[in-house]
């Protein structure tokens, strides 16, 4: 929905054009402090514009939290993959899978969700065994559902400075738990774009946290994913997704995937990797988790 249906005054709504903000979704993961600053209006009028916002969309009817999780593309499905991923990691070895265990970071994590998730992997895990037996093969998977939630290690923060020294104390935490092989950071700019008005040191903190994930990795051989947050911007004549607190971030990763909507349909764009070449695959979310996506849809140009 336009922003420019909201009851706010004619220069208001220029603004935020102005500034990119086009839809009721790209106000959505928004402070007042953030809007305030891109505007350059006072915080009480920011403030008064995403109560606007809140409740011309039915937003004020909508746990916050996961509007703001979700970021400029609600629903598209990025804390639904990182509990997949959470889940995934710990297929044994058997079977192909790592047999890991999962760090997963932040304030969006779903308990009955992922009970779901790993209860429809189980059984997937089971017809494979089926497969692997008729082809002379033994092997048994003995994994209950609580099992795989045992082996998800998770970890709610509040304020960035929470964020910060959790990432620090990772390095001991996968010491003593050296069956750790994937690191979720759900998202990882949601606490820095509260409130935070040095930027120059918000560049700086999120750089040392970068390089601090990034050493885990190397360190201990495992795999850390990290979702940001998206909003739509304008562009040079044209309105474009934009990832939160610019490109800049987003460099520091060795890959980088883009989920999006084309149409009604979820699509992962492949947007940087060392090694692979830019793609993009229709994924859906399911009642069992994230599977492929039968259509057919072409391939969209987002940056």
């Amino acid at each position: 929905m336009e922003v420019g249906r909201l009851p706010i005054s004619a220069s208001l709504r220029g603004k935020l054009i102005s500034a990119g903000y086009t839809t009721f979704a790209s106000l959505s993961s928004l402070s007042p402090s953030d809007l305030a600053r891109d505007l350059k209006i006072p915080e009480s009028e920011a403030l008064e514009i995403l109560k606007a916002a809140s409740l011309d969309c039915g937003l004020d009817k909508l746990d916050k939290s996961n509007v703001i999780v979700n970021g400029g593309l609600p629903g598209i499905g990025k804390t639904q993959m990182g509990i997949q991923l959470a889940v995934n990691v710990q297929i044994p070895v058997d079977l192909g899978g790592l047999g890991g265990k999962a760090v997963y970071v932040e304030g969006s994590f779903m308990v009955e969700r992922a009970l779901q998730i790993a209860k429809a992997s189980i059984v997937e895990m089971s017809n494979y065994t089926e497969l692997l037996k008729k082809k002379n093969r033994v092997c048994q998977v003995d994994i209950q559902p609580t099992d795989i939630l045992d082996n998800i290690f998770y970890f709610r923060i509040c304020t960035y400075t929470e964020q910060i020294a959790l990432i620090n104390y990772l390095d001991k935490f996968i010491l003593e738990h050296k069956d750790v092989k994937i690191v979720i950071v759900d998202s990882v700019t949601f606490h820095f774009r509260q409130d935070f008005e040095d930027l120059a040191l918000r560049t700086r903190l999120l750089g040392g946290m970068a390089l601090k994930l990034m050493n885990l990795a190397k360190k201990y051989n495992l795999a850390v994913v990290i979702f940001n947050q998206a909003t739509t911007k304008y562009v040079e004549g044209s309105f474009q997704l934009s990832l939160a607190l610019g490109d800049s971030w987003s460099h520091c990763c060795t890959n980088r995937v883009i989920l999006h909507w084309n149409g009604d349909e979820r699509n992962a764009y492949l947007d940087k990797s060392p090694s692979l070449r830019s793609a993009s695959a229709p994924f859906s979310v399911t009642s069992e988790g994230i599977r492929n996506s039968a259509s057919n849809h072409k391939r969209i140009k987002l940056m």
